[in-house]
């Protein structure tokens, strides 16, 4: 998907992925769900970089709760302190993905005791950008848009997620994306 001009709200609900050529380390191969975009600025969180904790260990205040085994990820550079919980259901037959984001912990509890299906996730910190800089990063070709595909969230992690993704946009990026990080060590 290639991104249109003159359209900033359009990348709301969707994915960013970092270019190949991307070497800044807080987004190299990262995966970004765009939460908001306007004149303004930008909003998301990085969704393939999983921290291998739970919210019970990050905070004791969830320790004996029903979001005790929720998985938390490094969302993004700025504010890595600030916590977001979102939830998302994805149904394979209707091709749909339905997505909260930035809700309260209660919110997330109920969602978690009344949708079998929902995958929940918390983030430490989120990815921003101020007015126009999103627009030329994309200028300059360092994001590639894709839309979100929910029942591929559900099933790969990490950098795997990131190639996955990438790979079905185009045979070229698959092809970057799969070269070893420094091909002269072959």
């Amino acid at each position: 998907m290639t991104r249109r001009r003159g359209a900033p709200a359009e990348l709301a609900g969707s994915l960013l992925l970092a270019h190949p050529s991307l070497a800044d380390p807080n987004f190299r191969r990262t995966v970004v769900l765009m939460s908001a975009h306007s004149g303004d600025g930008a909003l998301g969180v990085v969704i393939n970089r999983p921290m291998g904790r739970t919210l019970a260990e990050i905070s004791g205040d969830f320790a004996m709760s029903d979001l005790a085994d929720v998985p938390v990820y490094f969302g993004g550079p700025v504010n890595e302190k600030q916590l977001i919980l979102s939830a998302w259901e994805a149904s394979e037959q209707a091709g749909t993905l339905r997505l909260y984001f930035g809700i309260d912990p209660e919110k997330a509890g109920e969602l978690k005791r009344s949708h079998e299906g929902i995958r929940l996730r918390a983030y430490l910190g989120y990815s921003g950008w101020s007015g126009g800089q999103l627009e030329g990063e994309l200028g300059d070709n360092a994001w590639v848009v894709a839309p979100v595909e929910g029942m591929l969230l559900e099933d790969v992690e990490g950098e795997g997620l990131w190639r996955a993704i990438i790979g079905r946009v185009s045979p070229e990026l698959r092809l970057m994306a799969e070269a070893p990080e420094e091909p002269g060590l072959n």
